[in-house]
């Protein structure tokens, strides 16, 4: 899991990647709880991420882990597919 740090305070999860062997064995949501927990820790209330629009699965994995969405920006990503915005409270 790669986490930027936008406006140096709020972490977005830019790059999750899970070895296909561990996959649907918690360690996803494993992840985001130390996500979570660090952002609480530092006194920030929530955790952002994105997915390009055409990207079905790794937005249902966002909602699985207790994402929501909460914004889209249209042609984004350089072959004009939009980006999907997901924030998690921590």
């Amino acid at each position: 899991m790669r986490i930027d740090l936008l406006w140096s305070r709020i972490p977005f999860v830019a790059q999750v990647r899970v070895l296909e062997r561990d996959r649907r064995r918690g360690v996803g949501r494993a992840m985001m709880e130390f996500v979570r927990a660090r952002a609480r820790a530092h006194g920030v209330g929530f955790v952002l991420s994105s997915s390009a629009a055409d990207e079905a699965e790794p937005q249902a994995w966002h909602r699985a882990v207790g994402f929501e969405e909460c914004g889209f920006v249209a042609r984004l990503n350089h072959d004009e597919v939009g980006e999907v915005f997901f924030r998690q409270d921590t």
